[in-house]
């Protein structure tokens, strides 16, 4: 079988978190790549067995934010100092004071937008389809199995020698995944 043409990769499931976690650190120890866990609830810990490093939504959040601040503040100076002045009062033509509610709303609506479109961008979404979605026994992810998947793509992978890594953990069962 040629792994790399049709092959998605191979999945492991497990049966309890601890016996997950173990696993998760020996793929991270191993120097997978391209590789996942799922669970039907958040496990403690897992970002650190897997080896992640903080999300990078939140600097999409900042970008969102003080894009929106800066919109709102450019706007209202641009429409009361240059687009359209009235001295009413004697007052000034932009005052930063009243310039604030309307940007600081515009910065929670882009902060909200770029928390949106970065998780979408960094997840590669909307994905219409994923191989693990055909595979049968992946439909209990919801309800009480754990699965460590290995992608194919992985620059580490060889079909034998991450089966014998998962068959180390102690996984009672492993199986390919067809695209």
């Amino acid at each position: 079988m040629n792994s790399s043409s049709k092959s998605y990769g191979i999945i492991a499931r497990f049966n309890n978190t601890a016996s997950l976690l173990h696993a998760a650190e020996k793929v991270r120890d191993a120097g997978f790549r391209k590789w996942d866990v799922f669970t039907p609830f958040p496990v403690h810990g897992m970002d650190q067995a897997m080896g992640l490093k903080n999300s990078k939504v939140g600097w999409f959040t900042f970008v969102g934010g003080v894009t929106g601040y800066t919109t709102g503040m450019l706007m209202i100076w641009w429409m009361n100092a240059i687009d359209y002045p009235l001295v009413i009062g004697g007052k000034p033509m932009f005052s930063p004071f009243f310039a604030f509610p309307p940007s600081y709303e515009l910065t929670i609506l882009f902060g909200a937008f770029g928390s949106l479109f970065g998780m979408m961008f960094l997840n590669r979404l909307p994905r219409l389809h994923h191989p693990l979605l055909k595979h049968g026994q992946f439909a209990q992810v919801t309800h009480d199995a754990f699965f460590i998947v290995i992608e194919c793509s992985d620059p580490k992978y060889s079909e034998t020698e991450t089966r014998k890594l998962l068959e180390q953990t102690g996984t009672p069962h492993i199986e390919m995944v067809e695209e």
